[in-house]
């Protein structure tokens, strides 16, 4: 078997293991939608002819309906976005999105009406950060703060990103000591699932973790 370069992209994967793909049908609707609808609920800026702007973690991302595909856009211009995750997942808030508000309600995993999905191979997986951060909480915070991670007043160290205008993910890391390996949890908002289906929140988690990990990826 040959063997990936150390600096190449690891494929994306849905919980299954299988790659990601996004299904023309979400582009198909995405155009057949009303958009004021789409921005209204999905808190999304119509930028028509192309389609929306979507606002991804600190950045603004270009859901282009004419060339069904996304693009950062930067000071300069655009710059295609490569991430399948990050298509599907763009097209499944935009199409999904209720009309309900944020509740400003922190809630674990455990808590969620889906609770049961995330569970065996569906568990959200963030042992690579908690790997990579459970001992470095310095480097956590400048890696959060990259991505306009906002501070928040829990555990050793904690951000709210927002992944999507309805869509805040909460990181809190407890450090390692003597007793007491290193722990991390990511908390939601309790109307997250009025917006987004448990396989949606499972891949928008892997996405902006490994972006966590990997900054430089998207800076």
């Amino acid at each position: 078997m040959q063997k990936r370069p150390p600096n190449e992209t690891p494929p994306e994967r849905t919980p299954s293991g299988n790659s990601v793909t996004v299904p023309d049908q979400h582009w198909k609707d995405l155009e057949t939608k009303d958009p004021e609808m789409i921005c209204m609920r999905a808190l999304a800026k119509n930028h028509p002819p192309e389609g929306f702007l979507l606002p991804f973690l600190k950045e603004d991302i270009l859901v282009d309906k004419q060339k069904r595909c996304l693009f950062r856009k930067v000071p300069n211009g655009r710059i295609p976005v490569k991430s399948p995750l990050l298509e599907l997942t763009s097209l499944i808030y935009l199409l999904g999105a209720g009309p309900e508000p944020i509740e400003n309600r922190i809630v674990s995993v455990k808590e969620l009406k889906s609770a049961h999905f995330f569970r065996g191979p569906h568990e959200l997986r963030i042992r690579s950060v908690l790997e990579r951060f459970g001992n470095d909480v310095k480097g956590f915070k400048r890696a959060a703060e990259q991505l306009g991670g906002e501070a928040l007043d829990m555990g050793d160290a904690a951000y709210r990103f927002w992944a999507f205008p309805k869509v805040p993910l909460c990181y809190l890391l407890w450090k390692g000591d003597e007793e007491f390996p290193p722990d991390l949890s990511i908390l939601f908002d309790r109307s997250i699932e009025n917006h987004l289906a448990p396989d949606a929140i499972w891949g928008l988690v892997d996405l902006v973790s490994d972006i966590l990990l990997r900054p430089d990826k998207w800076m």
